[in-house]
């Protein structure tokens, strides 16, 4: 059997939402058990174990426990604002709801369940398009539910290697009202360190900048791959004959070399998306992490 991996419609990854790094922890476990080849309904419950949280986050079983049956208390009273219809479907609507409407706690096993809302179903099963898909594993090792949220975001946009997003938007997906107001703090308290736990624990590497308009900083810029096409990629170096046939009229030597980097890491990314791993359909998510 392959690792699991999670699935979530991109309007569910672009949802308006806050949790925690356990609650986090229980619905990507919960959602990296839902089957393919079923049809999802709010019936089925998903069993979370605190020896599955002990195993990931390194704790004794009794605190796994104890953090895992917190996490799930909050998370039944955890509440998601949907913009976007699910599957690519337009929708006029926001609509707010909740992850769960039934946790049960089985103490002598060990282990809680779940079964998520009516309204969550369809944007988790049956998506046969705009979705995200990725290995449970690529965020079991991170320590910030920010980094979770925005290795998701990235992942969405996979294929492009780079996505800009703005300052409000941002702050209303993570729903950070009212806290890090500064751009300062949402950079030390958010950003850097989301950044920092991607690019240690992930398969990803990330690098950001910011935009301004005016004299405000109302943009910022994520440029992202994958750590196995960067080395692939910083191993490619052109030769001096494909430089020489490559070159247009007043170019240096330094910017065609540059340029042929560049289309090779373009190349490759392309052919990735050839793959059946994400499709365009299934929102070109191609690069396996």
């Amino acid at each position: 059997m392959g690792q699991p991996l999670v699935y979530k419609a991109n309007a569910l990854v672009q949802a308006s939402y806050r949790l925690s790094l356990y609650e986090q922890r229980v619905v990507l476990a919960c959602i990296s058990q839902v089957r393919r080849d079923e049809p999802l309904t709010d019936q089925h419950m998903y069993t979370v174990s605190a020896q599955e949280i002990a195993a990931e986050t390194g704790v004794g079983l009794k605190t796994a426990y104890r953090h895992l049956k917190t996490a799930a208390e909050r998370l039944y009273r955890r509440e998601v604002t949907l913009h976007e219809a699910p599957n690519g479907r337009d929708s006029d609507k926001a609509k707010l709801t909740r992850w769960v409407q039934t946790i049960e706690y089985r103490d002598d096993e060990g282990t809680v369940a779940l079964r998520f809302g009516t309204d969550m179903v369809p944007y988790l099963s049956q998506l046969t398009q705009q979705f995200t898909r990725y290995a449970l594993a690529d965020v079991s090792k991170m320590t910030s539910a920010h980094a979770i949220r925005l290795y998701e975001l990235l992942c969405q946009w996979r294929d492009t290697g780079q996505r800009e997003v703005s300052v409000a938007w941002l702050r209303e997906v993570l729903q950070l009202e009212g806290r890090y107001d500064r751009i300062p703090d949402l950079k030390r308290w958010v950003i850097e360190p989301a950044v920092k736990q991607i690019n240690e624990h992930s398969p990803m590497t990330v690098a950001w900048s910011q935009r301004k308009t005016g004299r405000r900083v109302t943009h910022l810029t994520f440029t992202f791959e994958t750590k196995e096409s960067k080395a692939r990629r910083s191993r490619y170096r052109p030769t001096q004959a494909e430089i020489k046939a490559a070159a247009r009229p007043g170019e240096t030597e330094h910017q065609v070399r540059e340029r042929l980097i560049e289309a090779h890491r373009k190349a490759r990314m392309m052919r990735s998306a050839g793959e059946p791993e994400y499709s365009d359909e299934e929102n070109q998510l191609d690069m396996a992490f």
